[in-house]
């Protein structure tokens, strides 16, 4: 017969077997410039549900949309939506799931400069075509009169690995800069004229920070947390536009009224005198159809980001999202299957 300590030792094993077969961990990775937000809502859910463990890998748009295809990931995240080769690898329906919105700006390093710069699209390309090689170049010396520019041979910076930064910055230059789009094109990745790679919007901000005369883009709150300085950005209709919450709210606005059902859109370039131009989405990837051991869990997360998570967006430079389109977003995980 089996002891009463054996059988004292056989509950206790089956109650801690039993607690950490509730535990679940949903696994994600990709985009870099939700990083800040997300490890910010993932900690907070923890709170919520302790039972639920979010590991967040940041390695670009490029990689979270190749691991979400290869599955090992519960879900992906991209600033650029998935293309329809990529969709028809995934081989079931995929899900965009927005998330926030934010601004993709123009940090410098010019030792001693203080002032805020005005730049065109124009004069961002050809910084980036080489076109442009110092910050005392007509061009720039034009936009900012007021500004003492140095003699000093301009660096730029760019996205080293598969980016949905690249993917929004790239798009603005395509629209607004007809060049671009012959010269280089639009993607997450692209082949750079000139200038010096970083691995994620931490590896091109480390760049900035460490090299005099250079110049990159990276999202918002990164420049933000490093106290670099950004550019007003010349928009659609003509006016200088610092980065803000409010002028990436006000480029967001004209598209919501025709956006696709499946959320894939570009708002770079937007109309209206307040909008930020260099402004875009970036999603959650999940599939329509999600199995019971995690399903449950991912889409109570996905509730929880739409609701209670919106709030945290404003404080990390990251715009919620519109009322609106909250709602058409809300229906849309509610029509995630689990089985």
């Amino acid at each position: 017969m089996m002891s009463f300590l054996a059988k004292g030792i056989l509950a206790v094993l089956f109650c801690v077997t039993a607690a950490h077969a509730d535990k679940v961990m949903i696994n994600g990775a990709g985009a870099t410039f939700p990083y800040p937000i997300y490890s910010k809502w993932f900690s907070e859910y923890k709170k919520i549900d302790k039972d639920t463990q979010v590991n967040y890998n940041s390695i670009g748009s490029g990689g979270g949309i190749r691991q979400f295809l290869d599955k090992t990931v519960d879900f992906g995240a991209s600033d650029a939506p998935m293309n329809e080769d990529q969709l028809a690898k995934a081989g079931e329906p995929v899900l965009h799931v927005p998330t926030v919105m934010g601004a993709v700006v123009l940090s410098y390093n010019i030792p001693g400069l203080t002032a805020s710069l005005k730049l065109t699209a124009e004069i961002i390309a050809e910084v980036y075509l080489g076109k442009i090689t110092s910050w005392d170049d007509a061009k720039i010396v034009k936009e900012n009169p007021a500004v003492a520019l140095p003699k000093l041979p301009i660096v730029p910076i760019y996205r080293a690995d598969g980016s949905g930064t690249t993917a929004i910055f790239t798009d603005f230059l395509s629209q607004a800069y007809p060049a671009w789009k012959t010269d280089v094109g639009q993607g997450t990745a692209v082949k750079w004229k000139t200038g010096l790679g970083g691995k994620g919007n931490e590896g091109v901000t480390g760049q900035i920070k460490q090299t005099p005369g250079s110049i990159g883009y990276i999202e918002f709150i990164y420049a933000e947390t490093n106290k670099l300085p950004v550019a007003h950005v010349k928009n659609k209709d003509g006016k200088f536009v610092a980065p803000s919450v409010k002028a990436v709210t006000a480029a967001a606005t004209g598209s919501l009224k025709s956006i696709p059902a499946d959320y894939r859109v570009s708002i770079v370039n937007a109309a209206g005198k307040d909008s930020y131009p260099i402004s875009g989405f970036t999603y959650i990837l999940v599939r329509k159809t999600l199995d019971k051991q995690k399903g449950k869990k991912i889409v109570d997360l996905l509730n929880w980001i739409l609701v209670s998570g919106q709030a945290m967006a404003a404080p990390l430079s990251y715009a919620p999202l519109p009322a609106s389109l909250l709602a058409k977003v809300k229906v849309s995980v509610k029509e995630i299957k689990v089985q």
